[in-house]
């Protein structure tokens, strides 16, 4: 198509506007992190972090029964998107049957991770949600504990990775036909699965700044080659989009690793938690998929899409393939200037 009709504007805007809501309401979800380290027979060393624009903070607090004593001064600070504060505690038990709780956490959308470490190696996960504030240290969680937190920390991390999400996107607008889909979504799977496992495992140490940064200039390519597309030009990674679902898909696998970073893996169940979060994350991209493949559906059946369809001979695919190429495009090259840009001035 050489121009744009009256319908694709005004999909670009909407688009637009959905698309920087989602990443707005995105940043309040995120979760917070709570962590209790071992550090002596009855001591522990507390780390509670929360999300944060600027000097603002989300308004929950980490509190523990009253057998647990504070000891020491706090210490806060701002930064990175966090407001991160330690102090250090003392129980007679080791923490056995102590009460966590996140005061606040009710009254907002977000979740927290609590991770408790012994010196002995044991360690204890757990999720607390807006209608599960509490829980009681238990120094013989199980593995199945520990399981179910990290593939809900999987799906949360794609669906809630837009970024990630869009390149998805992107790549379901590329290809043609279900055979070419499922290939290309395989080899992606494939690659940030196999950069995932390396990064966690210490085998690739990248740092996080230029992958994301080159996660953003994944997505304006992808993008820029739905356009070529449109235009019926053909190029290498239209003919054969698997490749550059896998190239770039080892990079959004170094992406996740640095979110499953900021939280850490037991260190007794590296394997089992690992491998339910990378699930997880399939879990939440295979999701998504589904959702696009049901909106689909659903548009291909309104009157005006029809219409559109009747008086183009193109098929609705057209229609939605253009629009959203220049969002996504153009929201992911603004990513790439501004993560340029904090890099240099870091």
């Amino acid at each position: 198509m050489n121009r744009l009709s009256l319908l694709q504007i005004t999909m670009i805007f909407a688009l637009l506007a959905l698309l920087l809501s989602f990443q707005a309401s995105s940043h309040e979800l995120r979760p917070a992190y709570l962590q209790v380290r071992q550090t002596a027979e009855e001591s522990f060393r507390v780390t509670w972090r929360v999300p944060a624009r600027g000097d603002l903070r989300l308004a929950i607090n980490a509190r523990f029964d009253d057998s647990v004593v504070p000891t020491g001064t706090p210490r806060a600070s701002f930064a990175n998107g966090f407001y991160t504060e330690s102090w250090d505690i003392r129980h007679p038990e080791k923490l056995a049957g102590a009460q966590v709780s996140i005061d606040g956490l009710s009254q907002t959308m977000t979740d927290a991770l609590v991770r408790i470490q012994w010196q002995d190696g044991r360690e204890q996960v757990a999720r607390l949600l807006p209608d599960k504030t509490g829980m009681v240290v238990d120094t013989r969680a199980s593995g199945a504990q520990v399981a179910a937190t990290y593939f809900v920390l999987g799906v949360e991390h794609i669906l809630l990775g837009i970024d990630h999400l869009l390149f998805v996107l992107a790549l379901v607008l590329l290809v043609s036909g279900w055979r070419q889909l499922v290939i290309t979504i395989t080899a992606f799977t494939l690659a940030h699965s196999l950069t995932l496992a390396a990064a966690v495992l210490g085998w690739v140490a990248v740092p996080q700044a230029p992958v994301e940064a080159i996660i953003a200039l994944s997505i304006v390519f992808v993008a820029s080659e739905i356009l070529q597309k449109q235009r019926g030009r053909s190029t290498i990674a239209i003919q054969q989009p698997w490749l550059v679902a896998f190239a770039f898909g080892l990079l959004h696998g170094l992406g996740f690793a640095g979110a499953l970073a900021e939280i850490g893996v037991p260190g007794h169940a590296i394997p089992l938690s690992l491998a339910v979060f990378n699930i997880g994350v399939e879990a939440g991209q295979l999701a998504f998929i589904g959702a696009l493949a049901a909106l689909y559906w659903l548009g291909r059946r309104l009157p005006s899409v029809q219409l559109w369809e009747a008086r183009t001979s193109a098929p609705a695919s057209a229609l939605v393939a253009t629009p959203v190429s220049y969002v996504v495009g153009g929201l992911a090259a603004w990513w790439l200037v501004d993560r340029t840009l904090a890099m240099m001035l870091v």
